[in-house]
């Protein structure tokens, strides 16, 4: 068995093994923690599709990370004060139907947003998808109905059939397993046809063409996948806290995500589970440190793009190709 495929295995059961040890020793917060990585993990999956197998460099998809959140917001928001939405629509507390209302919001709005910025390519496109998120995090904090730049609380955890989803553990469980779903869907598709097609066109554009294929049409799709997925963590997270505000729209939070991935390793599968891990550990212990731990942050980020250029995923496995 190659390295990475080990890895692929080891890393995501680290995390699970982290919080089983946590649980054990009654440690809640250290639960909790896990849980923040998970659901930043799977937000990094999102945009490795697009950054790892497409090379879009995107610094907008806190976009998609705030629709989402906003999307279980809005639904839980009007379920707990029995306020239907618009007079017609009613909210709900069931999180299966808050993810797909998420996964589709967040889907389209990649669609739309996909559909214009891939028209530019380079610092463009990056600068484009900057534009599209900042627009809708200050559409966010002039939205005096779901509480403006100060966000808006949900009381009570949204719901899951047969789990309290109050027990931080069983809340664990649930992003646990979403992300696990999401990463063996991530490995099929850039295993498929699609993914090398992708890939493909990410490293010669003039040749996909030549044999028939629309590099725009195939990024478009990777985009709005990936922005779906990211929407989905939005949704986990807004959950986690309890609470969604325009802070999960802000370019600090595109910033974040794309930091995990290159910790981790960029078009590596477990890479943004080794980055989620590691970024959430530094911040554990850093804080402890100094209030301005992201400068040690900083530092470590630039010796992985000076030195490991695979990320940590990639300084463990060595040169071998990722998504083996």
């Amino acid at each position: 068995m190659r390295r990475e495929t080990i890895l692929n295995l080891a890393v995501p059961g680290l995390l699970l093994a982290t919080a089983l040890i946590a649980q054990a020793m009654g440690e809640t917060y250290i639960i909790t923690l896990a849980t923040r990585a998970a659901i930043l993990a799977l937000a990094g999956v999102g945009l490795n599709i697009a950054l790892g197998l497409g090379g879009l460099v995107s610094l907008g998809h806190a976009a998609f990370f705030g629709l989402g959140g906003y999307a279980m917001g809005i639904l839980a928001f009007h379920a707990q004060n029995y306020m239907p939405i618009w007079g017609m629509i009613e909210g709900t507390k069931s999180m299966p139907v808050i993810w797909l209302v998420a996964l589709v919001a967040s889907g389209l709005a990649a669609l739309v947003i996909g559909a214009l910025s891939l028209r530019t390519t380079g610092v463009y496109f990056i600068m484009i998808t900057l534009a599209f998120g900042q627009m809708l995090f200050y559409f966010a904090i002039s939205w005096p109905t779901y509480g403006g730049e100060d966000g808006m609380s949900i009381y009570l955890r949204n719901d899951f059939p047969g789990v309290n989803t109050l027990v931080p553990m069983n809340f664990f469980l649930i992003c646990f397993a979403v992300l696990v779903v999401v990463l063996v869907l991530a490995d099929r598709l850039g295993k498929s046809a699609f993914g090398l097609a992708l890939q493909a066109s990410r490293q010669n554009v003039a040749r996909v063409e030549a044999v028939g294929l629309a590099p725009y049409r195939l990024r478009l799709i990777a985009f709005t996948i990936s922005g779906a997925i990211t929407g989905l963590s939005g949704a986990l997270f807004a959950d986690l806290n309890r609470f969604v505000s325009p802070s999960m729209l802000s370019w600090h939070m595109s910033g974040e995500i794309m930091i995990l991935v290159i910790l981790g390793g960029i078009a590596r599968l477990s890479g943004p589970v080794a980055g989620a891990m590691l970024f959430i550990a530094l911040e554990y212990v850093l804080e402890d440190v100094s209030h301005y731990w992201h400068v040690y942050l900083g530092a470590i980020l630039l010796g992985v793009v000076l030195f490991a250029r695979g990320g940590v995923i990639g300084l463990i496995a060595g040169r071998e190709v990722a998504h083996d």
